[in-house]
């Protein structure tokens, strides 16, 4: 089933208590696209500039991500400053420049228009509407926003959540989306909004799926070594999407196990900067930590 990503494709430069990565490959398209080419094919859709090397190119092309949809404009490419400390699940921006991001108008390839998923990266809500007016009948449209957005766009995000079918956001964010910090009652709210599905990335401490009256908690994958979390919550979406692309099947059970391999596809993201732990996964390895998840959860009824 064909899987379509509009997001952002950059340079990061990252530092972190373990280490530090000047001007690599990043962008919530570039994680998600990889993470989810190991399930199904990728149509990816961003701006690079000028200076956005043909190696980074061939890297995504090598994946089974279609990058027709890459447009290169005249100028600089998107990039992002941040820095973690010990308390890795929240990142301090230090700078962005956005580039030819600040003009981005994503037109979707008119052979890229039946796609049956749809992913909205972390964009202006505007431009989500945008692509959403530009595709035909998608079964499964999901999106993940920022407080950026929330803050300044938050009308038009409503707008966005009208036709969004899967919400990924973390748990401040759900907070404020719903203006409630309970998580189960802002869950709720969300999904009056219209998502019927939420999913509550939290870093270190998992994942939690509403999905109307069901309630689904993963744990994070217990890890010694974690160098670098930018990522990660797009990793997990590309797993998560990636493989209810392959199944086409999105009942319940489908998106537990879904959760499950967009946690190993995070757990594998943060163990290196930018793409150098993802690009050369073998599909046996994903299994493999798969099944450990399945050992972590598992207890006897007695």
């Amino acid at each position: 089933m064909s899987l379509l990503v509009v997001g952002s494709v950059g340079f990061d430069t990252v530092e972190t208590p373990f280490g530090t990565a000047e001007e690599v490959l990043g962008g919530s398209a570039t994680y998600f696209s990889t993470a989810a080419s190991y399930f199904t094919e990728v149509r990816l859709i961003a701006v690079v500039g000028e200076d956005f090397p043909e190696d980074h190119v061939n890297l995504l092309s090598s994946r089974n991500i279609d990058i027709r949809g890459l447009a290169r404009a005249k100028g600089k490419t998107f990039r992002w400053k941040g820095r973690y400390g010990y308390e890795l699940n929240e990142a301090h921006t230090l700078e962005t420049q956005l580039n030819v991001f600040e003009s981005f108008d994503p037109i979707v390839p008119e052979d890229y228009r039946d796609s049956k998923i749809v992913f909205l990266a972390n964009i202006d809500p505007e431009l989500q509407i945008k692509v959403l007016r530009q595709m035909k009948n998608p079964e499964l449209i999901a999106c993940d926003t920022m407080n950026y957005w929330i803050e300044g766009k938050y009308d038009a995000l409503k707008m966005v959540l009208k036709e969004v079918n899967i919400l990924l956001i973390n748990d401040g964010e759900a907070r404020e989306l719903a203006r409630e910090p309970n998580l189960v009652k802002a869950a709720q709210k969300i999904s009056s909004f219209g998502p019927k599905t939420l999913i509550i990335k939290r870093g270190e401490y998992g994942a939690l799926m509403f999905n109307g009256n069901s309630m689904f908690l993963a744990p994070a994958y217990p890890l010694e070594t974690v160098f670098d979390p930018t990522g990660a919550g797009d990793s997990f979406a590309g797993g998560f999407l990636g493989y209810l692309s392959n199944t086409n099947n999105f009942s319940e059970s489908s998106m537990r196990q879904a959760i499950i391999f967009g946690s190993v596809m995070a757990s594998y993201n943060v163990e290196d900067f930018s793409l150098n732990r993802i690009r050369g996964l073998e599909y046996r390895e994903i299994e493999e930590r798969f099944t450990e998840f399945k050992r972590l959860t598992f207890f006897e009824d007695l």
